[in-house]
This record gives C-alpha cells, sequence and structure tokens, in this order.
C-alpha cells in the first residue's frame, strides 16, 4: 500500500494491521518531485529542479540498494545530501552515493549537517568495538516476528558479525555545517534547516515554508520516542517535545520521518506531533517533581508510567525504546548518574555480593531454583537471583543453562527491541558456559 495512504488509514482508524516500519528499500513517488525509499533509515529525495537533495543516506549495509533505488526514479546528479543526524544508519550509506557520483564523473554529493555531526563521528571511531559491540546486542534479539517485510534488517544495520568499522572511514562528513539555524536556495526554493536536540545533540529538522513539507528524521519514528536507549548517550526528552512545538506551529502539511511513514494532512500532522510532546513532557514533568520531593530512581522508574492508551495509538508504541528507559534518562539528565542508594554510590563487585549472598541463601542452586519457580509470577525478581547464581557460579554449567533458560523466557515477554536484545544476550553469556563446558 502507498505509504501516505497507509498513514492515514493507520492514524484514523486506529488499527494496525501490517507493518508501519517497512525495510524493503523500494522507492514511492509522494508528492511533484518528491519520493521516499522506505528503508532503514530511509532516505527522501527531492528534485530541486537543479540536482537530487537527499535527506539522509541509510545504513553502510543499505546504502547501495537505496541509490539504486533512486536511480529507478531519477537520473538526475544528487548534489545535495541532508544528514537529519549523525546515526549510522542514517549516514553510513553515503559512500554509495559517493560511488554513483565517481561513476557519473560527478563530484560528490553537498552534505549538510549539524556542527556536532564531525564530532559525532569523531567519538564513532574512538569507540568503535565499544559501539559494534552494543548495537550487537541491541540488535541482537531479532526475530522474524520483529521484522515483518524487512528480510535484509541484519544487512541494513551491518550487523556483520566480522564487520571492522561501525562507520567506514569513507563515510561523507558534512561538507557545511551550522549552530542553530541555515537557510539555503535549492532551485528557486527556499530551505531551512534548524537545529534541535532530542534523540541525539546533532539533530536538524528541515523545513521548505513554500510547500509546507517537514522533514523530522528521527523526531517523528512511529513508535515510542527514542529518547531512553539504556546503552548510548545522553537524549533529551523535554527539547525533543520543544522541537515539536515548533514543528506544529508551521502548520507542515506533509511530514517526512526518517523512520516509519510519511504523513498528510494539517490537523493529522498536529495531532500525531502533539501526542508524542504531550508523552514527553508529562514523563519529564512527573520525574522532575518526585526528584525535588526527594525519591530515588528505584522508587520514580516503578511509578512514572504512560497510560496505555497513548501507549496503544500507532505511532506511540513501545516496540524500539520504551518509557522505563525516557525516565532513567530523565533522571540521568537532570540528577546524574547514581541512583540514590547509598551502597552503590561505591558498590562491591558483584561476584562478590553473588557469592556472600549465594553462601547465605545455602548456594548458586537455592538462588536458580527460586529464579526458576519465579518465572510466571515476578520475572524481574527471577532475573535478579539467576544473575546472582551466574555471579557466584561463573563456571557452572546446570546454572548457567537454567540462566540461559530464564533470560529467554523474559525475552518472550517484552516489547521493545531494546529489552528483547539485552536480554537474549544475556541468555547468550550463559549459553557460552554451557557450551565451554561441552568442549571440556
Amino acid at each position: 500500500m502507498h505509504p501516505i495512504k497507509l498513514s492515514t488509514k493507520v492514524i484514523d482508524s486506529g488499527i494496525v494491521d501490517q507493518p508501519l516500519n517497512r525495510v524493503n528499500n523500494e522507492i514511492t513517488e509522494l508528492a511533484d518531485n518528491l519520493a521516499i525509499v522506505e528503508s532503514f533509515s530511509h532516505s527522501v529525495v527531492w528534485d530541486t529542479g537543479d540536482g537530487l537533495m537527499c535527506f539522509d543516506a541509510s545504513g553502510a549495509g543499505s546504502g547501495e540498494a537505496v541509490v539504486k533505488s533512486i536511480r529507478s526514479w531519477r537520473n538526475d546528479p544528487i548534489t545535495s545530501l541532508v544528514y537529519t543526524h549523525g546515526h549510522a544508519d542514517h549516514v553510513g550509506g553515503s559512500i554509495a552515493f559517493a560511488n554513483d557520483a565517481k561513476l557519473r564523473g560527478a563530484p560528490n554529493p553537498h552534505v549538510i549537517g549539524h556542527e556536532n555531526v564531525t564530532k559525532r563521528m569523531d567519538r564513532y571511531s574512538a569507540t568503535n568495538d565499544l559501539n559494534l559491540r552494543i548495537n550487537r546486542r541491541q540488535f541482537g534479539g531479532i526475530k522474524s516476528d520483529m521484522k515483518p517485510n524487512s528480510g535484509n534488517m541484519r544487512e541494513a544495520l551491518a550487523l556483520d558479525e566480522g564487520a571492522q568499522y561501525f562507520i567506514p572511514p569513507a563515510t561523507l562528513r558534512p561538507d557545511q555545517s551550522f549552530v542553530d539555524q541555515l537557510t539555503i536556495k535549492a532551485g528557486d526554493t527556499t530551505v531551512e534547516f534548524h537545529h534541535a536536540r532530542g534523540e541525539t545533540d546533532d539533530h536538524l529538522w528541515g523545513w521548505i515554508p513554500e510547500k509546507k513539507w517537514i522533514f523530522t528524521g528521527d523526531f517523528v519514528i512511529w513508535n515510542y520516542p527514542n529518547a531512553g536507549n539504556p546503552q548510548k548517550v545522553q537524549r533529551y526528552a523535554l527539547e525533543w517535545a520543544q522541537a515539536l512545538r515548533r514543528m506544529i506551529d508551521q502548520g507542515p502539511e506533509l511530514l517526512l520521518p526518517a523512520h516509519g511513514l510519511p504523513i498528510e494532512g494539517k490537523q493529522r500532522i498536529a495531532t500525531v506531533l502533539d501526542d508524542i510532546a504531550t508523552s514527553l513532557e508529562t514523563l519529564v514533568s512527573q520525574v522532575i517533581q518526585m526528584m525535588n520531593n526527594g525519591e530515588t530512581l528505584d522508587s520514580i522508574i516503578h511509578s512514572v508510567k504512560v497510560p496505555q492508551h497513548i501507549l496503544d495509538k500507532p505511532y506511540m508504541r513501545p516496540f524500539y525504546d520504551e518509557p522505563e528507559f525516557v525516565v532513567r534518562n530523565i533522571w540521568r539528565l537532570y540528577g546524574g548518574w547514581w541512583d540514590g542508594a547509598a551502597s552503590r554510590l561505591k558498590p562491591s563487585p558483584d561476584a562478590v555480593l553473588a557469592t556472600e549472598l549465594s553462601q547465605l541463601a545455602g548456594g548458586p542452586q537455592v538462588l536458580i531454583e527460586r529464579a526458576l519457580e519465579l518465572v510466571e509470577t515476578n520475572i524481574r525478581l527471577a532475573c535478579h537471583l539467576a544473575d546472582l547464581a551466574g555471579w557466584a557460579a561463573p563456571e557452572d554449567p546446570g546454572i548457567h543453562a537454567s540462566r540461559a533458560a530464564v533470560y529467554d523466557q523474559r525475552r518472550k515477554g517484552e516489547l521493545s527491541l531494546m529489552s528483547k536484545g539485552i536480554f537474549k544476550a544475556a541468555s547468550r553469556e550463559s549459553e557460552a558456559v554451557v557450551k565451554a563446558a561441552e568442549i571440556k
């Protein structure tokens, strides 16, 4: 189904009966001289009359397919490439754009991005192995039920176990950057780029006043906002909401995200942006109020919730990130990393604490057996006990076989991709202990 027709149907009805984040590398024309390649992330392509302007390049694993799809639509030079932000799935595909230019004897696209994009790329180079490991863990819980219509997701995410680079060195860097706002002419049309912190500190959103088109990058992802990712750097929930409010003020009539479906209609767009902004604002307000009241992080994360009717909205479902993680990031932004429990300010090593508790309980076997008993009634507590047993008996294959079973069960009950990936990684850790024992 045409992406705009699908988004209209889903938003107006509230019913989701097919995938909304499609990773098929197919191109669809959305308006005169405007098209979208649905990938991970999308690339939105505008024929300016003076060359093509592309918003985002997708990832290193999908860039070539994205360029191929663009070329099935237009053969004009790709003169401009806009990075909505510097995440790997938005910039890595720029290598394919450069290769396309080389084949045509043309210069590389002129790359536009916020000034922090280059700083992000430098940081990724310094933490290359860490980020490869994080992404493999984050997306390692993907199963067929997580990725309908996206059979090439692993390639799109560059989850090759042998990959050397989180972002390849040949990735194009911005030629033109800005701090707060940049206005340019593309052909005869004015294009505005506005910086705002949200998922990242280097994010921009694009606005073409004449056409009422807004390019939102990851400010809209057709999932609950990715403002909490437990393995990545600080996110900015309140500033994210403020950016969405500014977008509403422009009166956009066509919204073009980097993930999920484009949205048509001024009122429909305003409703979606307002719902996202309101939820983030509410979380921030509740967390700060509890912090002001002297509550600990433990109390806050088990008290502050997003109402289910909000999470049931097609563009707010917690299938990638989830509100509990956003709450933690709000705490981290306003209150630092200490969670308020004195013993965890300078804690004992996990293995030492686990061994002591194990001895008091009667051994790691007692802990793991209790964990298995709790799987159906209190899976959170079961995981604590399974970890303690595993730390107290790091080489015991029986203990770790049971720990793997606990975390496999935990994964099955989770909605968000991040939770699924991390819990599957925990299961794999214990499976590795079991396999090592078998080899011996």
